[in-house]
């Protein structure tokens, strides 16, 4: 792998996940994210605090974010650009993008939990374990109400889902492993709130 094409792969990718596409949202419904609801900018604190439409616009965009960083370098070319190993810095891509979403140096180093930015990176380069793991969303979101909770499941989740499709051990396991870590440590605040029964449903 190139040094400057890690640097260009990284930078691309950070600088798209950067984009606060809740707080610009919220703006746009006259909101300053920051201080509603649990004052996090992301998608779900989009939809409790603007509703269903501004929430899922929301998600789409953050999942995009990580689309994008992952899929452009897979076609790299199409820009003009010939990386050297494209296979293993889609993974930088992806990385990067959801360390810009959680950590925006445009929104002074605050950021979401990276879950839409999640989905949307590893849509791109492990898509059939993704749909199990949002299946896994969708059934605990549903009998509990509890976003927070359907996330953390999802992320558990993914890597088991990874290792049984694509075996183990395995670049996808350890990338869903590293990825999943991410997004339970940063709910940490919602799983104290979970245990005293104090988390809000949707």
């Amino acid at each position: 792998m190139d040094f400057l094409d890690f640097i260009i792969v990284a930078a691309t990718g950070y600088l798209l996940g950067a984009i606060p596409f809740a707080v610009i949202i919220a703006r746009f419904c006259g909101v300053n994210i920051f201080k509603v609801g649990s004052g996090n900018p992301g998608a779900t604190n989009v939809k409790r605090s603007c509703g269903k439409w501004a929430g899922n616009i929301c998600f789409i965009l953050d999942a995009a974010k990580g689309f994008l960083a992952t899929f452009w370098v897979f076609h790299s070319e199409f820009f003009g650009i010939q990386l050297s190993d494209p296979q293993s810095l889609c993974y930088v891509g992806l990385v990067s993008a959801i360390i810009g979403h959680s950590f925006s140096v445009f929104i002074k180093f605050r950021g979401g939990k990276g879950v839409a930015t999640s989905i949307g990176g590893l849509l791109a380069v492990m898509w059939a374990a993704i749909l199990i793991a949002l299946i896994v969303w969708l059934v605990v979101f549903y009998s509990t109400r509890y976003v927070s909770l359907a996330s953390i499941a999802m992320a558990i989740s993914m890597p088991v889902a990874a290792a049984f499709l694509y075996g183990c051990p395995g670049v996808h396991v350890y990338l869903s492993l590293a990825i999943a870590a991410g997004i339970i440590y940063r709910h940490r605040s919602n799983i104290s709130r979970l245990i005293k029964g104090t988390e809000n449903r949707f």
